[in-house]
């Protein structure tokens, strides 16, 4: 038999039991009654008292023959037996710790950990973190959710300069808190601001297992986040997942399935008024690289040209979504190349890719490798073994500086390509330079 509480607070066990907190949020008072006598050890009499309900009234409600439905009786419930307000709908109570409340630190009283143990032995297990959010008060409001749109563009700028492995731990922490947030109750407003924002990293998620080459995975997450888009009508951001989804077909040798994405997503954007020409390029380009990959010479000409003339149309005030930000002239340029290169045509894509890698950003580690073994590619494919192993050198330190398996297929697909070249000079060189940047 459970014993009494010696205070007035109840068990956290109690307290962070789904049991519990699904009778708070329906305010079924009768589970929450039973659930205290099984758990607490406190009896209907005890919970009368504390309440300021009669024994008889807290025995009907138990029954299932009475509810209670005021707010007077509700605060004094949440009162008498400190349950915390947020659990039952109710504001902060008074018996809770203020929300401005400060401690301030004393001096330890017991030995410094000594620098030699982990440091997780000093951090919270995973249930105390869970305890601290069930706890703690969220104070929803517009900056939020700017503060969280603004962490996105970080993740982005960060997954570009080093790669997606180690940020994919906080991208999906910050998911599962967004999407803790959309089963609360929230004004519209805030609630298609947070579908948004979980749309948002649902992809980014699907795109470091991508990177990582861990395809099903990545499907599930856009998947998840085609959904996610869908909940809220957002068309265009549905568009921009069928996209990834279509680019992660070309690079599993499924061209059937990256057309049929692609020509799914340019319905969804060409059904909406006002989906900007940027968009409508990305779109036409990725539509290219699906015909390409079939190898349909004049479907991905008449694509790249659509690209082209979309892109031609972009004016300073368009209001384009932030996540086709990164669709600059230098992307449109070194896509149509790769687009000529899936085709053969490397005398058409070398100065192309030539041009888009002299004007990349020098912190975008993972484009300028993945471009550069594609330059060296068309290089190779013209004869230029020498250019095509020199490119290859300059493209393993930025290669070196990011975690990306897609990078990685790259080098080795390129690697193998050298087969038939191991004797000469050129690629002797390319070799030792590729165990000294890439050691194993």
């Amino acid at each position: 038999m459970p014993k009494p509480p010696r205070s007035k607070e109840l068990p956290v066990g109690l307290l962070t039991d789904p049991a519990m907190i699904g009778a708070c949020r329906a305010r079924d008072f009768g589970r929450i009654f039973k659930l205290l006598k099984a758990r607490a050890g406190i009896y209907p009499s005890m919970i009368a008292r504390r309440c300021d309900l009669t024994p008889s009234r807290v025995g009907e409600v138990i029954a299932g023959r009475r509810q209670l439905l005021h707010m007077d009786v509700i605060e004094r419930i949440s009162d008498g037996l400190h349950i915390p307000g947020h659990m039952l709908g109710l504001a902060r109570r008074a018996w809770e710790a203020p929300a401005g409340l400060t401690v301030t630190p004393r001096e330890p009283t017991e030995e410094p950990t000594p620098p030699d143990e982990p440091l997780t032995a000093a951090l919270p297990g995973a249930d105390v973190d869970s305890i601290l959010a069930l706890a703690a008060e969220r104070d929803l409001s517009p900056s939020t959710l700017d503060a969280l749109h603004s962490s996105i563009a970080d993740y982005w700028r960060r997954d570009d300069e080093h790669g997606g492995e180690s940020l994919r731990p906080a991208v999906v922490g910050q998911l599962r808190y967004v999407v803790d947030l959309l089963k609360e109750q929230q004004p519209a407003p805030l609630r298609d601001g947070l579908h948004s924002i979980a749309a948002e990293l649902a992809r980014l998620t699907g795109w470091t297992y991508f990177d990582a080459r861990q395809y099903n995975q990545a499907r599930a997450y856009f998947t998840e986040s085609l959904a996610l888009a869908k909940a809220i009508g957002d068309h265009t951001f549905m568009a921009n997942v069928l996209a990834c989804m279509s680019l992660q077909a070309t690079y599993q040798d499924k061209p059937g399935d990256a057309l049929a994405l692609v020509n799914a997503a340019q319905d969804q954007a060409r059904a909406l008024l006002g989906t900007t020409p940027r968009v409508l390029a990305m779109l036409a380009m990725r539509e290219a690289f699906a015909h390409a990959t079939l190898v349909d010479h004049d479907a991905t000409h008449i694509a790249i040209s659509e690209a082209h003339t979309h892109f031609g149309r972009i004016s300073t005030g368009d209001p384009d979504p932030a996540w086709v930000a990164y669709f600059n002239e230098p992307k449109l340029i070194v896509d149509t190349g790769i687009a000529h290169g899936r085709l053969g045509e490397a005398a058409l894509a070398e100065p192309l890719i030539a041009e888009a890698l002299r004007r990349e950003e020098r912190t975008n580690h993972r484009g300028r490798a993945f471009h550069a073994f594609w330059l060296a590619r068309t290089q190779l494919q013209r004869g230029k073994l020498d250019e095509a192993c020199h490119t290859a050198m300059d493209a393993l330190v930025p290669a070196a500086a990011v975690s990306s398996q897609r990078v990685v297929g790259h080098l080795r697909e390129f690697h193998a390509q050298l087969e038939p070249f191991r004797r000469e000079p050129a690629v002797v060189a390319y070799e030792a330079k590729l165990r000294d940047v890439l050691p194993g």
